[in-house]
């Protein structure tokens, strides 16, 4: 079953400068189309997979990982690699945060990096309850497409599963810890006003790759999906003056971080310290093990924690109302309305917090710590 018409991927002939592009989680080619025609028009070979799970239903896509949407981002890069001598990686949103695990893995072979509103993380709390939420509700709504101008085509699902956006979360942290691997040419473009992605995911990748050259292009009449909206001609433009400048020499790859050298250094600095000398009564070493033991912190056991019947009810009661309530929030379910559901989960608290009081506690103001 495919839901979204036309949702293929494609393979643009052209030159011998290849450009991968990348769509974004729960999309499909058809949302980077506009953006992958330009460069092929611009005569560069341009490839733009489908990703596993995408173009078909939320449910498939729940069976799949960010693993599998890796592979074949991989598996079309080899192929460009085959019919081109270089080739640039462009991403958008999660399909960025594939672009920039590629080039974390295969920095050497690529020659520049485009990431379009990158998705590195997400903040909000309620991200936080997706081990378990995904257990008990498969997808939630996602609202319109945050695409500024009227009419935009179909070209996502209107549903977020939620198994596939927790392997996601997966993905993020791996690259958010990486970053640090990116030496490459990079352009960051990010919209202002993205209600999908918060531009600080952009601010993120730009303080925290360690390339010489970073190109930071804004977009302020477009919301998350540039490549289908006002900011599209601008988008293409930047790109291509990019990768020209890249193929010219004028935007070159490099880092002012050199890790083997500090390193290095780092060694030296430890080995300098220490005393090899057998001619001396003690070595440095000698006299790390002589510390007097009972001058280190030794962390305190705290006892368990018992309940009582009243505290184990009222636990229940707080995670039966939190599961109501996420459920109440993000789907159209609805059993006895929201505010008993708020009471019952504001009373278990009070009454877990009540009953975990101790009387023999006597806390005065001032006391020190």
């Amino acid at each position: 079953m495919n839901s979204i018409p036309n949702s293929a991927g494609f393979t643009l002939p052209g030159g011998k400068i290849g450009v991968l592009v990348i769509h974004g989680f729960t999309s499909t080619p058809i949302s980077i189309a506009p953006w992958a025609k330009f460069l092929n028009n611009s005569g560069y070979t341009v490839i733009a997979p489908l990703l596993p799970g995408h173009g078909t239903t939320w449910q498939q896509m729940n069976q799949t990982t960010w693993q599998q949407w890796y592979d074949e981002v991989e598996k079309s890069f080899l192929q460009l690699k085959q019919s081109c001598d270089r080739v640039f990686i462009a991403g958008f949103s999660m399909g960025a945060a594939l672009a920039l695990r590629l080039c974390q893995i295969r920095g050497s072979e690529v020659e520049g990096l485009i990431v379009l509103n990158p998705s590195v993380h997400d903040k909000r709390w309620f991200m936080k309850l997706l081990p378990v939420l995904k257990f008990l509700v498969g997808s939630v709504s996602k609202g319109p497409t945050d695409v500024a101008a009227p009419n935009p085509p179909l070209h996502s699902y209107a549903r977020t599963p939620l198994k596939a956006l927790d392997s996601l979360r997966n993905l993020w942290r791996l690259v958010e810890r990486d970053l640090y691997l990116i030496d490459l040419p990079i352009m960051v473009a990010y919209s202002v006003n993205d209600h999908a992605v918060d531009p600080e995911n952009s601010i993120t990748v730009i303080d925290n790759v360690f390339s010489v050259d970073i190109r930071e292009v804004a977009f302020e009449n477009s919301f998350h999906n540039v490549a289908l909206d006002f900011d599209v001609e601008q988008l293409n433009i930047e790109s291509k003056i990019f990768i020209e400048d890249v193929l010219s020499g004028a935007v070159k790859r490099g880092s002012d971080f050199n890790e083997n050298d500090l390193v290095d250094a780092e060694f030296e600095s430890i080995v300098s310290g220490l005393s090899l000398d057998q001619s001396s009564p003690t070595a440095y070493l000698d006299e790390l093990d002589q510390i007097d033991q009972s001058n280190r912190f030794i962390p305190p056991n705290p006892g368990k924690v018992n309940l009582d019947q009243m505290q184990r009810s009222s636990a229940v009661a707080f995670l039966g109302s939190a599961a109501y309530l996420l459920l109440y929030w993000f789907t159209d379910f609805e059993f006895i309305g929201v505010w008993p559901a708020v009471l019952g989960f504001l009373s278990s608290i009070a009454i877990i917090i009540w009953r975990t009081a101790r009387k023999e506690d006597d806390f005065e103001d001032g006391a020190s710590l």
